[in-house]
């Protein structure tokens, strides 16, 4: 059977994408999963970053704590609407459909998690000491959260971006 029709161009490159940011993303929960208890932490670098095992049952920075089942069926209801309007958000672009492929790999990601384990695993925490002694850190975060922020700045970008302007040929 050939690949045929619309298949074979920017969805095909959306869905390559989001299965290779999909991919990482669990498996990177999976290596956390089996190394760390859950609420454990592992010091990598002292005063900037940890490997942590933290489930969030909200949404970033842990807004809408405990409401993981709405935010499962907020997850859902994207998926289908950014895929239904996909043309709408660059996919008929190289640098649209990569940014496409990473937004749903990682909301299937996390959507994945809130089914399967009742919250998402967030596993990278970043944060600086300062002098006296207080701890600021950024929200612990995951390779699908990392995927679908990439996504967002570049299509914010191609958004900002000016479409080239064909000049016409010269008399």
């Amino acid at each position: 059977m050939s690949v045929s029709g619309s298949w074979a161009g920017p969805e095909r490159r959306i869905i390559l994408v989001a299965g290779g940011v999909l991919t990482l993303d669990q498996g990177s929960k999976w290596i956390v999963a089996r190394t760390l208890e859950l609420g454990a932490e592992h010091s990598v670098l002292p005063g900037f970053f940890r490997w942590v095992h933290w489930g969030n049952t909200g949404a970033a920075w842990s807004q809408f704590h405990g409401n993981n089942g709405l935010l499962a069926g907020v997850a859902g209801v994207a998926l289908v609407a950014f895929w239904h309007w996909r043309y709408q958000f660059e996919a008929a672009r190289l640098g649209g459909q990569v940014a496409l492929g990473c937004l749903f790999g990682g909301i299937f990601g996390n959507l994945l998690d809130r089914i399967l384990r009742g919250h998402v695993v967030d596993f990278l925490y970043f944060h600086l000491v300062t002098r006296s002694g207080q701890e600021l850190g950024f929200p612990a975060f995951n390779v699908a959260d990392a995927g679908i922020t990439t996504s967002v700045a570049l299509l914010l970008f191609l958004a900002w971006r000016s479409p080239e302007v064909a000049t016409p040929p010269a008399p």
